[in-house]
C-alpha cells in the first residue's frame, strides 16, 4: 500500500522518466516545424516589436510543451505503475504537505516567469508615443481609408482583384484577394503610428509582418505603431466579420526609402490640388459616364451589382429606379446623406465631387436608364451647389 513517505521516492521516479522523455522529445520532433520559415508555425515578422513576439510566443509554447509532459508523464506512469493488475492498493491518506507546496510554488513560478516577458513585450507593443508620422485608417464596407494627418493627404484603398476571377471565369492571380489599388505608402526607420477607428461596422486592421491587429470601431479611436527596417510590400486583411464582402477589403502596406516617400507625398499632393480644379471643368456627358464607371465598379458594384440589378431587398436595384432616372437632386442627396434604416451609406466623405457627379450620372445613364430617363446629367458644380446649400 502506497504511504505519504513513498510520494518522494515516487517523485525522484517520475523526475527520472519524464526527464528521458522530455529529452528524446526535443530530438526526435524536428526542428523546421517550429522554425520561422514553416508554415505551421507564427510568422516572425519584420519589425522589433513582431521578433519579440514570436520569441515570446515560442518561449510560452515551450513552457507547456514541458508541462504537458511533466503531467502526462505523471498521469500515464502512476496508471502504469500502480495499476490493479500488478497488485496496488489505494493509499488511505488525502493530502500531503511538502507536495502541496511544490506544486504551489511550481505554478508561481512559471506564471511570473511567463508574465515578466508577456508584460515587457505588451507594454513596448502598446506604445502610444506620437509617431514620426501619423495616420488616421477608417474601415468602411469593404475598404480602407488612410489620412495622414501632417499631410493633409487621404485615400481610398480598393480591392483590385477583378470580378472575372471571382466569379471564375478566368484563373485566379497570385494576389487573389490580397492586391488593392492604392496601398498605404510609409517610409522605413520611420515610427509610424496608426489611429485606427470605423465609419459603419466594426471592423479590425491587420498586417502580420508588423505584429499589428487593432479593431476599427465606430466612435472610439484604438492606436497602434509600427517602425519597419526595410523595403517591401507587406500584405494583411480584416480580421473581423463585417458584412457580406469581408473577405474583400485587404491591406497592403508599401515600404519605402525616404527619398521615394517624400517624392510620392509630393506627387499626393499635386493630384489633390489638381481634383479640385475639375470641379471647374466643361464635362461631357461622355466623359462623365466614362469615369463614373471606373467609381461604380470601385464603390457600388459589391451592393448594386455590375448589371444594375442589385440584390432584393437589402440592396435594390439601380436599372429601372424611378430615384434613379428621376429628379437629380433627389440622386444627389441619398449619395451626399444615405438612406437612414437602409444599407446605403453616405458617401460624402468618401467621393470627391467630381466622382459623385460621375457616378450619378453613370447610373443615369447606363443599362436601360439612358432611354427611360430624362437624360439630364449631373456636373461636379451641381454637388458643390448641394453642400453650400446645407450648410446655408
Amino acid at each position: 500500500m502506497l504511504q505519504p513517505k513513498d510520494i518522494n521516492e515516487f517523485m525522484k521516479s517520475i523526475s527520472r522518466v519524464t526527464g528521458k522523455f522530455i529529452y528524446a522529445l526535443l530530438f526526435l520532433v524536428p526542428t523546421s516545424v517550429f522554425s520561422e520559415a514553416s508554415d505551421y508555425n507564427m510568422p516572425v515578422g519584420v519589425t522589433e516589436v513582431s521578433k519579440e513576439i514570436f520569441d515570446l510566443h515560442m518561449l510560452i509554447m515551450w513552457i507547456c510543451v514541458w508541462i504537458g509532459v511533466v503531467v502526462f508523464g505523471i498521469m500515464f506512469y502512476s496508471l502504469f505503475k500502480y495499476r490493479k493488475s500488478a497488485g496496488a492498493k489505494p493509499a488511505k491518506f488525502d493530502d500531503h504537505f511538502w507536495l502541496e507546496i511544490a506544486w504551489t510554488v511550481a505554478a508561481t513560478v512559471i506564471l511570473v516567469g511567463m508574465a515578466i516577458p508577456s508584460t515587457t513585450v505588451m507594454i513596448k507593443a502598446y506604445d502610444d508615443a506620437e509617431g514620426d508620422i501619423n495616420i488616421m485608417v477608417t474601415g468602411y464596407q469593404w475598404k480602407w481609408q488612410y489620412k495622414y494627418l501632417e499631410d493633409d493627404i487621404s485615400f481610398f484603398s480598393n480591392l483590385s482583384t477583378s470580378q472575372e476571377q471571382i466569379d471564375n471565369d478566368i484563373p485566379k492571380g497570385e494576389f487573389y484577394l490580397t492586391e488593392v489599388d492604392e496601398p498605404l505608402v510609409i517610409p522605413i526607420n520611420k515610427r509610424i503610428r496608426f489611429l485606427i477607428t470605423g465609419n459603419d461596422v466594426i471592423h479590425s486592421w491587420w498586417v502580420p509582418d508588423f505584429a499589428v491587429k487593432q479593431d476599427a470601431v465606430p466612435g472610439f479611436i484604438n492606436t497602434a505603431w509600427t517602425n519597419v527596417p526595410k523595403t517591401g510590400i507587406y500584405r494583411g486583411a480584416c480580421t473581423e466579420l463585417c458584412g457580406m464582402k469581408h473577405a474583400f477589403m485587404p491591406v497592403v502596406v508599401r515600404a519605402v526609402e525616404q527619398e521615394e516617400y517624400d517624392a510620392w507625398v509630393a506627387e499626393k499632393i499635386a493630384l489633390a490640388e489638381a481634383e479640385k480644379l475639375l470641379t471647374e471643368k466643361v464635362w461631357t456627358k461622355a466623359e462623365l459616364t466614362e469615369r463614373g464607371q471606373g467609381v461604380y465598379l470601385k464603390n457600388c458594384v459589391a451592393c448594386h451589382q455590375a448589371n444594375g440589378q442589385g440584390l432584393p431587398p437589402v440592396f435594390p436595384a439601380l436599372e429601372g429606379s424611378e430615384i434613379v432616372m428621376g429628379n437629380k437632386t433627389r440622386n444627389i442627396e441619398i449619395l451626399m446623406e444615405g438612406v437612414q434604416g437602409a444599407a446605403m451609406q453616405s458617401f460624402a466623405n468618401q467621393l470627391s465631387e467630381v466622382d459623385m457627379a460621375s457616378v450619378i450620372t453613370y447610373t443615369r445613364q447606363s443599362w436601360s436608364n439612358g432611354k427611360n430617363g430624362d437624360g439630364e446629367i449631373i456636373v461636379p458644380q451641381d454637388i458643390v451647389d448641394y453642400k453650400n446649400k446645407v450648410e446655408l
